[in-house]
């Protein structure tokens, strides 16, 4: 079998489950990763022979697309910010929505000036926030912290990947009295999708996307944001930052959340998609 053979069975046998479009993006992503080979180069080596193992990877990733599994679960990587971060089935697929908030983050620190700031990511999952901080704020001390085992060990693969020397701690947020330290910024993508939301939610999101980092119970969504903003009014310095991504239905509620505790100049941001996504709040 050749390339353009290849390319050709490979995407007439998805197009029925995702479309043309889908379908042929999955078959270039997995050509870069598996071939090396860029679109353009695909058209040029059209010819040229797949081995074995390269039609055996290809066949193994159409089997799992079939069952609708994610692309980088099964492609072992996804793309955040400027780079590929190492996902699976224990951590969260990196949104790029998500980039935004960083993208915040990072320029609210280079305006202030205060190079050398102290970060804690709370729920770091794959540690895309907390690693992508460390590697454009070179000077800054970042600590990421996560319940999970398993989620810690590829946040820890990613920032060696990219060289970048963090702290880690693992610990269940909603039973923690103490933080290690004080911070000029906490950040956290805490679950926040509610049960009653899980019927909008794509079927591969719920199929194969670790609930434990997902999901909160109907009657107390806000519970991760509570404990964190209660935290930070001891650990976050006097001016100190609060950075949440949220639930785009529950903005106005963070928002009363954090006056009651004792945030200010609250504000709430909208995301690529126009939807309310990322709240900042000061800690007085």
């Amino acid at each position: 079998m050749n390339v353009r053979e290849l390319r050709e069975a490979f995407i007439k046998q998805l197009i029925p489950i995702y479309g043309i479009d889908e379908a042929q993006s999955f078959f270039y992503l997995a050509s870069e990763k598996w071939l090396k080979k860029s679109r353009v180069q695909i058209v040029i080596d059209s010819s040229e022979e797949i081995d074995l193992q390269e039609a055996s990877l290809f066949k193994d990733a159409l089997e799992r697309l079939k069952k609708e599994e994610p692309i980088q679960y099964i492609l072992g990587e996804a793309f955040f910010y400027d780079t590929y971060f190492k996902v699976n089935k224990n951590v969260l697929i990196p949104r790029p929505e998500t980039e935004e908030l960083v993208r915040w983050i990072i320029q609210d620190v280079k305006s202030i000036g205060n190079y050398k700031t102290n970060i804690l990511d709370i729920g770091t999952g794959s540690g895309c926030i907390a690693v992508t901080l460390a590697k454009k704020l070179k000077q800054a001390s970042v600590s990421a912290m996560d319940i999970s085992k398993e989620a810690l060990h590829i946040a820890v693969k990613n920032a060696e990947a990219q060289e970048q020397r963090m702290h880690w701690i693992q610990k269940n947020i909603l039973t923690t009295d103490q933080l290690p330290d004080t911070y000029q910024v906490i950040v956290s993508n805490p679950p926040y999708v509610r049960c009653m939301e899980k019927e909008q939610m794509q079927a591969n999101v719920l199929a194969y996307e670790p609930g434990l980092a997902l999901f909160v119970e109907d009657h107390n969504p806000l519970l991760f944001y509570q404990k964190i903003a209660e935290l930070g009014t001891k650990h976050l310095v006097k001016g100190g930052h609060l950075y949440f991504e949220i639930n785009e239905y529950l903005g106005s509620e963070t928002m009363r959340l954090l006056e009651k505790i004792g945030y200010q100049d609250i504000q709430l941001r909208k995301d690529m998609y126009g939807k309310h996504r990322f709240i900042r709040a000061t800690n007085k």
